[in-house]
């Protein structure tokens, strides 16, 4: 089961700028700590027979300079792997090439830190829906290891679209979504803007199954 308020609370979430060779990026930074050890979530975040339990299945090569590609989702090239503790990679999807920085750290206790980075050049996408587009799906991605580490069991593909779709899930997109917008308000973003952009993405992610 998901508790919904104690995950979106144990999030920590930022937007930040960097330059990159196509410009002017933004990055979404998305951070929690996992009960478990190092070389545990080391495994989980790159073993290609585990990353489906929690995440999607993957194919390709996953060393530096490999091609990978997450069924219907993104894929990119293997840029950079210091093992246990970080790995770049691009994450090309739609025609569009942005950037992913994985970072493992121990903490206190035998737990351990994921922190993620995601940067990409705004465009119209971001425009219109800001930062919550790729945040809530990377939330629902750290719920999904979150249930994976706890239980140990692979997540059910089925029913993880079913709560998606339920109450609780509707309530976990809208709490990640508001998120999303005060971190838009924090880096900068006027509040009317961030919000039209809020509502925009929740809209998209809450709009009824086309039949």
């Amino acid at each position: 089961m998901v508790d919904v308020t104690s995950q979106i609370n144990s999030v920590q979430r930022r937007l930040g700028k960097r330059v990159v060779e196509a410009g002017e990026a933004v990055t979404a930074t998305v951070s929690q700590v996992y009960d478990t050890g190092l070389d545990d979530l080391w495994d989980a975040c790159t073993n290609p027979d585990r990353i489906p339990r929690w995440f999607l299945p993957v194919s390709g090569d996953l060393r530096v300079g490999g091609k990978y590609q997450l069924e219907g989702n993104a894929g990119g090239t293997v840029e950079r792997c210091d093992p246990p503790k970080s790995f770049a990679a691009t994450w090309e999807y739609g025609g569009d090439v942005s950037w992913i920085e994985l970072r493992l750290s121990p903490e206190a206790d035998g737990r351990t830190r994921f922190e993620l980075d995601h940067t990409a050049v705004p465009g119209e996408h971001w425009d219109q829906f800001g930062p919550g587009a790729v945040g809530i799906g990377w939330d629902m991605m750290l719920n999904g290891l979150a249930l994976h580490l706890e239980s140990g069991e692979p997540n059910d593909p089925e029913a993880a679209m079913a709560w998606m779709t339920s109450e609780e899930g509707a309530r976990f997109m809208t709490l990640s979504n508001e998120a999303w917008y005060e971190a838009d308000v924090a880096n900068g973003t006027d509040a009317a803007t961030a919000r039209t952009r809020a509502d925009a993405t929740l809209a998209a992610y809450t709009a009824p199954p086309e039949s």
